[in-house]
């Protein structure tokens, strides 16, 4: 296709771009457009799919007939066959009255199924048969039916696994492979993206009488190594949000940052490379920007470790200046005349067992080893410090109320 005709065709369907693998996809599409060959378009969601059916109907002898473009992913799957179709008068609830479907009424003319990868596998059965045959059934009915349409279909489903999952019929893949599409990704696009940015800036400008933003070079060079999840769709939203919501008609880096999704999986940027190479290098920074990270956080949770630990020693160190005990490992030996003896193990090492032929049991309530060191003057202090109020000094003694009552009791502070 010469130069001349293929800015016609974007000038016509106000596509912007120079790259050459969207040149060769409209290419392919113009060459395609005369026959009556089924199409698929491939491609991510976002990169303007849509605009290659368009092309081919428009430049086809059928152009003159009806167009339908259908998203196959936005119809329930119950009601889909009588969308596509058609049914008879009451082979459901609701069926009123006769439907010819999409099939019946695009008679001669061109239907675009957007999504098809999202078909269920019984409408798969019956597009595969118009497909080969040009007939169809109605929902309901036995009368078979027979229609001469254009079909173009597009998916961003990886085709390949769907068939090997199961999800989609090989049979009908090949079928409307006959002429595949690629469309390319908006990063793989290189300049096309700063000049859909001005369209759509120029765009908002005409629209809501606002003045025009631009790209500075550092904002320029973010803008073609961002990743573009989101594709030209994308795009064009955040060039609106920053038009409408940015104070600054000239846009930097930073500015664009606000702008740009701050998850992960959006803001890596794109590695930028010789087609069909491999960067190890590239690789070997990312792993060590990772690690380095990784090793920043342990060292910060030794350091936040380091710091609980002198303040529980100083919390520690404080209670014992007061006449607490502080948590100690405590065990109860018993000898063979099974008398108990409460002994205080400062080391928190288990007792000898040659220095006794006993046996150690954990003590689960230091609270009472605690009071072994309260005396009846410090009970005393405490109560009078928190003016009698018994829960308020059980909770200085760092013992329970009902402790503390007995203690009371014991030393006649009743």
């Amino acid at each position: 296709m010469n130069t001349s005709e293929l800015q016609r065709i974007k000038q016509r369907y106000n596509i912007v771009g120079n790259c050459d693998r969207l040149n060769r996809a409209l290419d392919i599409a113009l060459q395609v457009a005369p026959t009556d060959l089924s199409v698929l378009i491939v491609g991510e969601s976002g990169v303007g799919k849509e605009i290659i059916p368009r092309v081919i109907h428009d430049n086809s002898p059928r152009r003159r007939e009806k167009y339908f473009a259908i998203n196959c992913g936005s119809i329930p799957e119950g009601t889909i066959d009588s969308e596509l179709f058609g049914h008879e008068k009451g082979s459901f609830t609701g069926a009123v009255g006769e439907s010819e479907g999409y099939f019946g009424t695009a008679n001669k003319g061109t239907i675009f199924l957007d999504e098809v990868g999202e078909l269920p596998l019984a409408t798969q059965a019956r597009l595969l048969r118009v497909l080969e045959t040009g007939e169809y059934i109605r929902v309901g009915g036995q009368k078979i039916m027979k229609t001469d349409v254009r079909i173009v279909a597009a998916t961003n489903v990886n085709m390949r696994k769907a068939i090997s999952e199961g999800r989609f019929r090989e049979d009908l893949f090949y079928r409307l492979n006959t002429i595949p599409i690629q469309m390319p990704p908006l990063r793989d696009r290189g300049e096309d993206i700063v000049l859909l940015f001005r369209l759509f800036a120029m765009q908002m400008a005409e629209k809501y009488h606002l003045p025009k933003i631009t790209l500075n070079d550092e904002a320029k060079q973010l803008l073609l190594q961002y990743k573009w999840p989101g594709n030209v769709r994308q795009l064009k939203n955040i060039t609106e949000q920053m038009s409408v919501l940015s104070e600054k008609r000239e846009i930097d880096a930073r500015e664009l940052l606000h702008f740009i999704p701050k998850d992960t999986e959006s803001t890596q940027l794109a590695i930028i490379g010789k087609p069909g190479e491999h960067s190890y290098e590239t690789e070997r920074e990312i792993l060590y920007k990772i690690l380095y990270e990784l090793r920043g956080n342990v060292s910060d949770l030794k350091r936040d470790m380091n710091v609980l630990k002198k303040q529980l020693d100083e919390a520690r160190a404080l209670s014992g200046a007061q006449g607490f005990a502080t948590p100690q490992e405590t065990a109860i030996v018993r000898r063979a005349d099974e008398s108990p003896y409460a002994i205080l193990n400062p080391a928190g090492r288990q007792p000898q067992a040659a220095a006794y032929d006993a046996f150690a049991e954990e003590i689960r309530e230091p609270e009472s080893l605690n009071l072994n060191d309260l005396g009846r003057q410090m009970v005393e202090k405490a109560l009078e410090r928190n003016g009698g109020n018994r829960k308020k000094a059980a909770q200085e003694l760092g013992i329970s109320d009902r402790t503390l009552y007995r203690r009371i009791k014991q030393y006649g502070l009743e």
